[in-house]
């Protein structure tokens, strides 16, 4: 690690873990709402809208302070980027469980519960990473956890993609499916941004 001599303020790392967190509730209430009937999933819906914005201000947070910090615990950029990036997992998640009631889908694919269970694990393996950002130690297992789950959820999307065009005759449905199914497909790929840079500032920082 480098030698630092001037003070710095550890409360982001505190607040990166936090935000993390909200992935975490975020991927667990996406979960909740496939197992739930149709009716039941306005209601859950509405409660990852709310994490969502818990997680929108949270990282807000982080950017205000940003602008008030001069000394920072490593790059200003780098905590801006991962912030941005934590907040594009819960975004994408937010989306997708807002799309599966908007377009009152009655069932979905039983693939679609993986696709959630991988997004699960990546936020799990995110919010246990943050507090690590402090000694940058013992990182390198989870980027790499988190590119294998990638690669994982990679082959399901397009596995789930060929069933569709395979299975389905309804083309206003196919479309309907195949937006859920490439929202979660991003989902991962926000959690594999977030890694590949903790990643980038591990080595920076080493």
């Amino acid at each position: 690690m480098r030698l630092r001599l001037t003070p710095r303020d550890t409360t982001y790392f505190d607040m990166l873990a936090t935000l993390a967190q909200h992935n975490v509730t975020g991927a667990s209430l996406l979960a909740e709402l496939l197992g739930a009937s149709r009716q039941e999933r306005d209601k859950i819906a509405h409660r990852l809208s709310e994490a969502e914005h818990v997680a929108d201000d949270a990282t807000h947070s982080i950017m205000r302070r940003l602008n008030q910090t001069f000394v920072t615990p490593f790059d200003r950029d780098d905590i801006y980027g991962l912030a941005s990036a934590l907040d594009d997992c819960m975004d994408a998640m937010e989306e997708a469980g807002d799309l599966i009631v908007l377009y009152k889908v009655d069932e979905l694919p039983l693939r679609v519960s993986e696709q959630v269970q991988v997004l699960q694990r990546c936020a799990e393996l995110t919010a246990e990473a943050m507090p690590r950002l402090r000694s940058m130690d013992q990182l390198s297992d989870y980027w790499v956890e988190i590119n294998r789950l990638e690669n994982q959820g990679d082959k399901l999307h397009r596995e789930l993609i060929a069933q569709l065009f395979d299975e389905l005759t309804d083309p206003i449905l196919l479309m309907k499916l195949k937006e859920i199914v490439d929202m979660l497909e991003e989902g991962a790929d926000a959690f594999e941004r977030v890694a590949n840079m903790v990643e980038a500032i591990a080595l920076k920082e080493s």
